[in-house]
């Protein structure tokens, strides 16, 4: 063993001893990123740093919206956790204050919000609303979607593994992609015409129709492009038949998309329910779901309905702040910029290599179909070009059906030169796979 390979050895060691007792604590079924897992101790912006003092830029998490370790967002949550942090069935300002603030970004048929913990619980209470109001009970999902961890949403969860069979109400629907190679002129006729199939089984079948959930960016899928009419065409057939939509936002709300703050925003659309989670609160768990008044009146008026842990003054105040962070920095101006900079270097890139299809993404949420020469989908080549891309000290990930696209979704404070630095190792690891 050289000097070398012994401090390698010496550096896994204390790792390898952290793996065990997680699996003996946290048992052996919880996902871990990587052939060996990276043990992280600090973040900074968009870098974090190892065990072993290496640093990386992250290329890949959404739930430090305005970065990691953010002093504005930690002072708020400091500040107010010395001050005090109740349940929201005593009057507070914080909470109010971020409500307001939050609400003030939306449509103005949105003008209520429902506080949660997690984006889980808040779109278990979207569908819960959706069912009350609508008296039906029949839901529309893509069939590649992940929405929580509820019974509720694991009966309806398509794109990840899950014991529970898919429910009686529910009807996955094939997104139609108009970055397909086999789009045809066609497309958008078809796809609605399965919507439609859809709504009548559910009523043939006596479920009716209570909601539409999607995610606008249609990230699970592999960040699909609908054509132009499918997401407005779907929601009219929803609501035709008594149902209500429900937008997603967890992962491509909070200005992600650059040309909007919200993604549904991108389809001129105003969905009826709106469920947030992860980049709320920084790291600090908080969840929501945005309503119109006449919602959530309907479900008040029915359900005592209280959070000991949603809508506290420590969580608004995180809330608030990165509200605040967003507005003073222009960040979600910022990720239109980078964003179109990132999609014009990206396509060079995708034109030299044999093994990239489509480019894709809006704004901050990006990546590329990883192919065989072929091209036919190439997971084996996305997770050889994720485990090269850590040692040149980028972290990304991959998402789709196939589970080969690489999936690059940087905390918002992600700047030009961040960007230029991940596109070159980008072209370096593709570059490898070509020979």
């Amino acid at each position: 063993m050289t000097s070398d390979t012994a401090a390698i050895a010496a550096a896994t060691r204390p790792a390898q001893d952290l793996l065990a007792r997680r699996h003996a604590t946290l048992g052996s079924h919880s996902p871990l990123f990587y052939e060996t897992p990276l043990e992280l101790v600090s973040g900074n912006g968009v870098w974090l740093t190892d065990a072993q003092g290496r640093t990386y830029l992250d290329g890949y998490n959404n739930v430090p919206h305005v970065g990691h370790a953010n002093p504005v967002v930690a002072d708020a949550v400091n500040a107010q956790l010395r001050t005090i942090n109740l349940h929201t069935r005593y009057l507070n300002s914080r909470v109010v204050e971020y409500a307001e603030a939050l609400l003030a970004t939306f449509g103005d048929g949105l003008q209520r919000l429902f506080l949660t913990n997690s984006g889980s619980e808040a779109n278990e209470l979207a569908l819960r609303v959706a069912r009350q109001h609508s008296g039906n009970t029949g839901v529309l999902v893509s069939d590649f979607s992940y929405h929580g961890n509820t019974t509720s949403l694991a009966e309806l969860t398509t794109g990840l593994q899950v014991r529970e069979p898919l429910g009686a109400h529910v009807r996955p629907v094939r997104i139609p992609d108009a970055l397909a190679a086999d789009a045809g002129e066609r497309l958008l006729e078809q796809a609605l015409a399965e919507v439609d199939a859809a709504i009548a089984s559910l009523q043939e079948a006596g479920h009716g129709v209570s909601a539409f959930l999607f995610d606008p960016l249609f990230s699970t899928e592999g960040l699909l492009q609908p054509p132009a009419g499918y997401v407005d065409g779907v929601a009219a057939r929803v609501r035709a038949a008594g149902g209500l939509v429900i937008a997603d936002e967890v992962q491509s709300g909070f200005g992600r998309v650059g040309s909007s703050m919200w993604g549904h925003q991108m389809f001129g659309i105003e969905p009826d329910l709106v469920t947030l989670g992860k980049p709320m609160g920084n790291g600090y768990p908080v969840g929501g779901v945005v309503t119109t008044a006449d919602l959530l009146d309907e479900f008040g008026r029915n359900n005592m309905y209280f959070n000991t842990f949603a809508g506290t003054p420590v969580s608004s105040a995180a809330g608030l702040a990165v509200l605040q962070v967003m507005e003073e920095e222009g960040l979600m101006a910022q990720a239109a910029g980078v964003g179109a900079h990132i999609a014009d270097r990206l396509r060079p890139l995708a034109a030299k290599s044999t093994h990239v299809g489509a480019v894709r993404g809006r704004g901050l949420f990006f990546g590329l179909d990883i192919v065989e020469a072929d091209g036919t989908p190439a997971p084996a080549l996305a997770k050889a070009l994720i485990e090269d891309m850590k040692t040149r000290g980028v972290l990304i990930s991959r998402v789709g059906r196939h589970d080969n696209v690489l999936k690059m979704r940087p905390p918002m404070v992600f700047t030009r030169e961040h960007a230029d630095q991940l596109l070159e190792q980008l072209g370096l690891a593709l570059e490898a796979l070509e020979k």
